[in-house]
């Protein structure tokens, strides 16, 4: 029945056409963004997710810059038990030839005072971002931040040394014979009674540095480790985004194509359809 009122032909071919246009737009806002789900109302569940996994890869940003501030911390705490255990070397070395006899022990005593003061110069510079894991004055431990999950922040813990407290330091009061021996103060005991004992101090200070900077060395592998793990958890997590959320531009751009071709056949056909009323007109001429 053709009616003079109402065109459904010309009402079925704009309902038609307002459909391809929603899609047209929908199609050009994902290739204009690069995103499928870039609100809410696009997919709820998908968006909140992705918002979820967003926040905690940043997170994991956080993460990965504090790694990388221990490990410089790590580096500046090793370089220094380095250096200490090369003058701890120099300083066993002293005692020894002071062990020989006629030795300039006067010659001697004034390089160690030397060896000692080079010491505290080298504890009280190996200090990161104001924090100094050889003098005592960070604690017994540090926490240094190493993960993020389930909003728990991890960490990898390490132990200070106190390398100069007068009279309780590792170098301050080493003890390994029946004498305790201040190697920063320069006064080690050279008297041939006691020459002995002092070296034997000297090795035991040595030991201590050494198994010192092997912990050190230990807790740096850890923190690169975990380095490394937290950027491939981050890569997964950006992945992971990435397939809820982006468009595939191959897929948009074949369907804004095949909808510009639907769109303009919609035209034509509300085109055709408003001829209707035109054509009933024509009956009455």
């Amino acid at each position: 029945m053709s009616s003079l009122l109402t065109n459904t032909s010309a009402l079925n071919a704009l309902r038609n056409l307002s459909l391809t246009q929603q899609s047209l737009q929908t199609t050009q806002n994902q290739i204009s963004t690069g995103l499928k789900v870039a609100s809410a109302a696009d997919n709820a569940s998908y968006w909140s997710i992705a918002t979820q996994m967003r926040s905690d890869n940043s997170a994991l940003g956080a993460v990965k810059d504090a790694l990388n501030t221990s490990g410089a911390l790590l580096d500046t705490m090793s370089a220094g038990i380095t250096s200490s255990i090369g003058v701890m070397n120099k300083i066993k070395d002293n005692l020894v030839a002071a062990s020989q006899p006629g030795a300039d022990t006067a010659k001697i005593a004034t390089e160690l005072k030397s060896l000692g003061a080079q010491l505290a110069s080298i504890t009280s510079a190996s200090n990161f971002n104001g924090i100094n894991l050889l003098d005592g004055s960070a604690g017994t431990t540090v926490k240094f931040v190493a993960s993020f999950s389930a909003s728990t922040v991890g960490t990898i813990d390490v132990g200070t040394k106190d390398l100069v407290n007068a009279g309780a330091g590792l170098l301050d009061a080493a003890t390994a014979g029946t004498t305790t021996t201040n190697f920063t103060d320069g006064s080690a005991d050279l008297t041939s009674a006691n020459i002995a004992d002092t070296i034997k101090n000297a090795d035991k200070a040595i030991s201590d540095l050494t198994s010192y900077a092997a912990t050190l060395g230990s807790v740096r592998s850890q923190v690169t480790d975990q380095g490394n793990f937290i950027s491939t958890l981050s890569d997964s997590l950006t992945k992971g985004v990435s397939s809820l959320v982006d468009a595939d531009m191959n897929e948009a751009s074949t369907k804004l194509q095949a909808l510009q071709t639907q769109q303009q056949l919609g035209v034509q056909s509300l085109s055709i359809a408003n001829q209707n009323t035109q054509m009933i007109l024509k009956l009455f001429q």
